[in-house]
C-alpha cells in the first residue's frame, strides 16, 4: 500500500460523496495503491451508512465506527494505528482543506522529506473571532513551547511510515498530533495553501472543543503555565509584603488606621485569586497524569472492516478492535 488517507468524520453527511469523488480524481491519475480510511466519531446523522456503502462499492474504502464520540484527536489516532501505507495523509471531510493538493504534498514526500504540512496562506469563510484566537493560540504556543511548532498550521499533511510508527509509540490520552509530530522531528517542511469555506453542514468544532484543544497542546509540550504560577506567586508575596508595610505604617505612625480597612478584603480576594488559578494549573497537569495512569484504551471501535496485519497489530493501551466490540 502506498498511501493512506485518514478521514475522520463527525455528522459530514453532506461533505462525503463530494470527498470521495474529489479524493479518487486526484489519486487515480497518481498511479497509487490507495485506501480511504473513514473513521466514524459518534456521527448522528446519515454519515455511516454513506461510508458503508461507498465501502461496499469501492474494496479501497475502509471505515472505523467508534462506540461513542472520542474526539477528532482520537479519530486521526485510530486511523494511523489501521493504515496500512507507507505515507499518510491526514484531511478533514468538510473540504476546507482542497484534496488537489495531495499530489504536492506527495511529490515533497518524495524528496526526501517525512513530513510535509498545509500552511494556511488564508481562511475562508470563519468568523474574525476564530481567526483572531487561532491566530494568538498558534503563535502563543510556539512561544512557550521548547520545540518548533508551525503557526497556522492544522493537521492536514502527509507523513511518511517512520513517522507513523513513532507516533505509535507515544500513547497519552490527551492527544496534540500537530505537536507530537513536530517533537518527533526528522525533516520537514510545507506548501502554502488557501483554506476554502466549509462545503456544507455545521463544524463540529466549537469554542468549547477548541479551548480543550489548545489546553492539550500546551500542557502537553509546555510547563510554561506551572512557571507562570511559581512567578506570579514570588510577584504577589512581594506586593503583599508591601502592603503589609503600609498597614503597619498606617497604624502605628501616621495613625490613619481604621477598622474594617476595605484595601484588607481587597488584598485577600486577590491573594486568594491568584491561588485559585495556581491550583486550578497544577490540577489541569495532575488530571492528564491521572488519565495516563488509569491506561484506558483511547477509544473502543464498534466495527470496522478493516482485516490487513496492521489492524492486529496495533498497541494494546491505544484502542479495541473487533471482532466484538469489547475494552481491555
Amino acid at each position: 500500500m502506498d498511501l493512506s488517507v485518514i478521514i475522520p468524520i463527525y455528522n459530514e453527511e453532506a461533505n462525503i460523496p463530494a470527498l470521495y469523488t474529489r479524493l479518487g480524481g486526484v489519486l487515480d491519475p497518481m498511479g497509487l495503491q490507495y485506501e480511504f480510511i473513514f473513521i466514524n466519531d459518534g456521527s448522528r446523522d446519515k454519515s455511516l451508512a454513506l461510508v458503508q456503502n461507498l465501502a461496499a462499492r469501492d474494496p479501497r474504502v475502509r471505515f472505523i465506527d467508534f462506540s461513542r464520540n472520542f474526539g477528532h484527536q482520537i479519530a486521526v489516532t485510530a486511523g494511523l494505528d489501521l493504515a496500512a501505507g507507507q505515507s499518510v495523509v491526514i484531511i478533514d471531510a468538510d473540504l476546507q482543506d482542497p484534496p488537489e493538493l495531495i499530489p504536492q504534498l506527495y511529490q515533497k514526500l518524495q524528496e526526501g522529506y517525512e513530513v510535509v504540512y498545509a500552511k494556511r496562506r488564508s481562511r475562508q469563510g470563519e468568523s474574525a473571532a476564530k481567526k483572531l484566537t487561532a491566530k494568538l493560540f498558534y503563535r502563543l504556543l510556539a512561544s512557550i513551547t521548547n520545540i518548533s511548532i508551525p503557526v497556522d498550521t492544522g493537521d492536514f499533511r502527509i507523513i511518511s511510515r517512520k513517522v507513523v510508527d513513532a507516533l505509535k509509540q507515544m500513547p497519552e490520552q490527551n492527544k496534540f498530533i500537530r505537536g507530537q509530530i513536530s517533537w518527533i522531528g526528522y525533516r520537514q517542511t510545507y506548501i502554502e495553501y488557501d483554506r476554502a469555506e466549509r462545503a456544507g453542514g455545521e463544524t463540529g468544532y466549537t469554542y468549547r472543543k477548541m479551548i480543550r484543544l489548545a489546553l492539550d497542546g500546551i500542557t502537553g509540550f509546555s510547563d510554561a503555565p506551572l512557571k507562570a504560577a511559581t512567578i506570579s506567586g514570588f510577584i504577589v508575596s512581594g506586593l503583599a509584603f508591601l502592603v503589609m508595610v503600609y498597614t503597619l505604617y498606617a497604624r502605628f505612625v501616621s495613625h490613619e488606621y481604621e477598622p474594617g480597612w476595605a484595601s484588607l478584603m481587597v488584598s485577600i480576594l486577590f491573594l486568594g485569586g491568584v491561588q485559585l488559578i495556581a491550583v486550578g494549573i497544577i490540577g489541569e497537569y495532575i488530571a492528564r497524569l491521572s488519565a495516563n495512569v488509569r491506561q484506558r484504551p483511547l477509544y473502543i471501535i464498534s466495527d470496522t472492516n478493516i482485516t490487513h496485519p496492521a489492524a492486529q497489530a496495533q498497541p494494546a493501551p491505544a484502542g479495541v478492535v473487533p471482532p466484538a466490540a469489547s475494552a481491555y
